[in-house]
């Protein structure tokens, strides 16, 4: 089957050339495209994407409007930030905003494709220049409130671990070699952190890791 995407961004000559990176994967199939957050809810709704490719600053309704709308009428779908602009602001509210992955168009065409590939089989990203952003922007926020921890009450405590060290953008492995655990159990752990919190993805759970204090930037 191959991976549906939908292009949202008010540049045509964009779209025309995310869709010829994208077009020449034999496992990727472009089913849409919209101008801004408004138009591309109707044209999510129509194609049943598994991606959506959304641009941050557009006319009428801008991408983090858009994502907003696009996941509460199409939750199952995936969406992927893609901006010029790499200010705290947009970083942070891309990701509250539920999104699967914030990528800058700066980025090679390589990496546009593995973010397409990542997010559709349930995975989460964040490009590489924008994961210290994050980190500065949550060590900028208010230190969360003593109740804000109760939300990590259904966690064991190696799945508190094994969030600790995701938050810090380690991957399955790395994880695996710092905990002297196999991958496997990793994975079955990240797994139980998400459906225990309530979340997508990665993504999301580094942003919980900050919001409830699990993690502190700087801290150990």
């Amino acid at each position: 089957m191959s991976i549906r995407v939908v292009l949202v961004d008010d540049e045509a000559m964009v779209r025309v050339g995310l869709r010829m990176v994208l077009s020449a994967e034999t496992d990727i199939d472009v089913v849409g495209e919209a101008s801004d957050g408004a138009a591309a809810v109707g044209v999510v709704a129509e194609t049943q994407p598994d991606v959506v490719l959304m641009d941050i600053r557009m006319p009428e309704v801008d991408g983090i409007e858009g994502a907003r709308r696009v996941l509460a009428s199409s939750p199952d779908v995936k969406v992927v930030v893609l901006t010029t602009f790499d200010e705290d602001a947009y970083v942070e509210a891309a990701l509250r905003s539920g999104v699967s992955g914030f990528l800058l168009k700066v980025a090679p065409p390589e990496r546009l494709i593995d973010a397409v590939r990542t997010v559709a089989h349930g995975g989460g990203l964040l490009d590489p220049s924008v994961t210290l952003r994050v980190i500065e922007t949550f060590s900028a926020a208010p230190t969360p409130r003593p109740d804000s921890a109760s939300r990590l009450q259904p966690l064991t405590e190696r799945e508190k671990d094994v969030l600790r060290l995701l938050a810090r953008g380690m991957s399955n492995a790395e994880i695996a070699a710092e905990l002297y655990l196999g991958e496997t159990t990793v994975k079955t752990h990240v797994s139980g952190v998400l459906a225990k919190l309530g979340l997508r993805d990665r993504v999301q759970a580094v942003v919980a890791a900050y919001e409830t204090g699990l993690v502190r930037p700087g801290g150990r």
